[in-house]
């Protein structure tokens, strides 16, 4: 006997995103905090992973690293290991990472 279940998203419980490296594809977070050597961190922040700013978590390589990320109008490809160090704000648990198409 085969049984089949839907997906029931209103009993599933969200799972909060706490660095870019959680993103999924198409999910947005806001960067609260860089934690990386300074050299690092002036570099992303000129190219625009800056706190407050939103982050959109784009496509990545076929092994999975790097991921590329629209941040400021533009597409920019971070390591995994360098992508978890950028924590995202805390987002209530009804969330609201929203999925960008």
């Amino acid at each position: 006997m085969l049984q089949l279940s839907g997906n029931n998203r209103s009993t599933r419980r969200e799972r909060r995103r706490s660095t870019l490296a959680d993103l999924r594809p198409g999910e947005e977070g806001v960067i609260e905090r860089l934690d990386l050597p300074e050299d690092i961190a002036r570099r992303l922040m000129e190219m625009g992973f800056l706190p407050g700013h939103a982050v959109v978590r784009a496509h990545s390589a076929p092994g999975g690293d790097p991921r590329v990320f629209r941040v400021d109008g533009s597409e920019i490809a971070l390591r995994r290991d360098t992508a978890s160090q950028l924590h995202l704000r805390q987002t209530p648990p009804n969330g609201n990472n929203r999925r960008v198409s």
